[in-house]
């Protein structure tokens, strides 16, 4: 009997790479073995397979079965590869198509009862089958709908391996396998706006602030002491956020996926939006795992907002682990085996306290913190972290006097920020175009001093120099000026960055008093 072939995929991170499958039948004493670097997860396959055949009505034959996973130098985790390898033992020995199961990418975990159940990480698994020149796959019914959100593909839902089996030419009688069918997942639906940004009572500085980061993609530290409103500014950021173009939606679809989140039938085009508890680890944030790689909370916020409240409460540690995902926008795990990548372009909101008890600066608190005690808890939040940060300002208390007059005037409502951050980013885009940069916040500092022709020069920045020169600003900070005072030209319908947009974004980086 030939060698019979169907394909799998691997994932790595969000890279998948099609294994092919190949089992052979020998007329040796019967055995099953799988080579090919398998985990003990996939090792475990022998017996899944064994007893899914015989419970689903088509078992395999009793002879020596060889299952090789190739290439065999790439690492293989995970029981998706179920169904490829039960079918391909099953085409070894003659009862289903050779040429059938050839043509066909199959994802899959088996029950013992032979019904097939949902696997994480379908989407980035059935696009990377797609890259590589597939267009049909074969994934449990639960996927099915997940699945179809990638373009281009040919989805073959089916709930056990007898379906399966039948439908690359097995000659067995159809049969319920078990009348309780594996339902998907929960689904998580639409992430919330967390409310509409007229709810915010005063702080109009603050709300300049937000519209500003929206409109260009700027990262944000809000100071101030409790019930200001920090936590409050920050959850309405998604919502003033544009929707996400189509690549980068299937992305953040893909990380989700990934991390084992059900993703429905649709593909959402909401930013997404993470909060972390201050108690979570480094690899809570960045994503890790000995054996499977998942994603963090920075990973699952790529394209959309990662809060941090009470941020020096988080271990110094932690926190710092975000500053190269803040230059590079990705984010490597390396491991013995192998590195992970994984798209990190989050905008990222910390917001803390000003002292240990939170009432430095306020009118007629009763603060008992020493110098030294507020010195210590703010420097938990390193330099290096502040510096990669473009806005950072004052959140004060709002008064009684400030509460009378905000209810008078009403504030900016989310759409209304939405349409104005839209409009900007569109200026940009439209600035950037022929670049690999959307936003103003992308844009590398060189460039925008160099070829990109962005600076202004002359009266415009003389401020902004001396800042530089009397070492109030580093370089890092120099260009992010130049980028914020961009974003407020935008916003204000400017050609380019004058005087007052410099002396602005100059003022939102150095808001918080000392």
């Amino acid at each position: 009997m030939a060698v019979a072939r169907t394909r799998s995929v691997a994932l790595l991170g969000l890279t998948g790479s099609v294994v092919e499958v190949e089992a052979d039948l020998s007329a040796q004493l019967p055995g099953f073995v799988i080579i090919g670097l398998p985990d003990a997860a996939l090792g475990e396959a022998r017996e899944r397979v064994r007893s899914a055949a015989v419970n689903a009505g088509c078992p395999l034959p009793q002879r020596k079965l060889t299952v090789n996973l190739s290439p065999a130098a790439l690492p293989k985790h995970g029981s998706g590869f179920d169904l490829a390898i039960a079918l391909a033992c099953l085409a070894a020995s003659g009862e289903v198509s050779i040429e059938s199961i050839d043509r066909v990418v199959h994802l899959g975990e088996l029950g013992l009862d032979g019904r097939l159940r949902p696997i994480d990480g379908i989407l980035p698994a059935v696009l990377a089958a797609v890259r590589a020149g597939h267009d049909t796959v074969m994934v449990p019914e639960a996927n099915a709908a997940e699945a179809g959100l990638v373009p281009g593909v040919e989805v073959i839902g089916v709930s056990s391996l007898l379906e399966a089996a039948i439908r690359h030419g097995g000659e067995y009688e159809q049969r319920v396998v078990d009348p309780v069918p594996i339902a998907p997942r929960t689904d998580l639906g639409e992430p919330a706006t967390g409310g509409d940004l007229a709810d915010v009572a005063g702080n109009d500085e603050a709300v300049e602030a937000l519209v500003a980061a929206a409109a260009g993609g700027h990262h944000l530290y809000l100071l101030g002491p409790p019930g200001a409103g920090k936590t409050m500014l920050a959850s309405r950021l998604p919502g003033i956020l544009p929707d996400l173009e189509a690549d980068a939606a299937l992305e953040v679809a893909s990380i989700k996926s990934l991390s084992g989140r059900h993703l429905g039938s649709g593909l959402s085009h909401r930013p997404p939006f993470e909060s972390p508890h201050h108690t979570a680890s480094a690899a809570a944030i960045v994503g890790g795992g000995s054996r499977l790689i998942r994603p963090g909370a920075a990973v699952r916020a790529s394209h959309g907002v990662l809060f941090l409240d009470e941020a020096p409460e988080f271990p110094s540690t932690v926190l710092d682990v975000l500053r190269q995902p803040l230059e590079s926008g990705t984010i490597d795990i390396h491991r013995a085996s192998a590195v992970a990548s994984f798209p990190a372009k989050f905008q990222l909101v910390i917001a803390a306290n000003p002292c240990p008890c939170g009432h430095h600066g306020v009118k007629e608190s009763n603060c008992t913190c020493t110098p030294v005690m507020r010195r210590r808890y703010l420097a938990r939040i390193s330099g290096p972290l502040l510096d990669r940060i473009d806005l950072q300002i004052w959140v004060p208390r709002i008064t009684a006097a400030g509460l009378r007059v905000a209810a008078e005037t009403p504030g900016l409502s989310s759409a209304e920020a939405r349409v104005k951050v839209t409009e900007a980013r569109a200026v940009a885009g439209e600035r950037l175009r022929g670049t690999p940069w959307r936003t103003n916040a992308e844009m590398p500092g060189p460039w925008l001093r160099g070829a990109g022709g962005l600076h202004p020069g002359g009266q415009a920045t003389r401020e902004l120099d001396r800042s530089l020169e009397r070492g109030s600003v580093t370089m890092r900070g120099y260009d992010r000026v130049l980028k914020t005072a961009w974003t407020l030209a935008d916003l204000a319908g400017a050609v380019s960055p004058r005087a007052e947009h410099v002396g602005r974004a100059l003022f939102l980086r150095q808001g918080i008093p000392v």
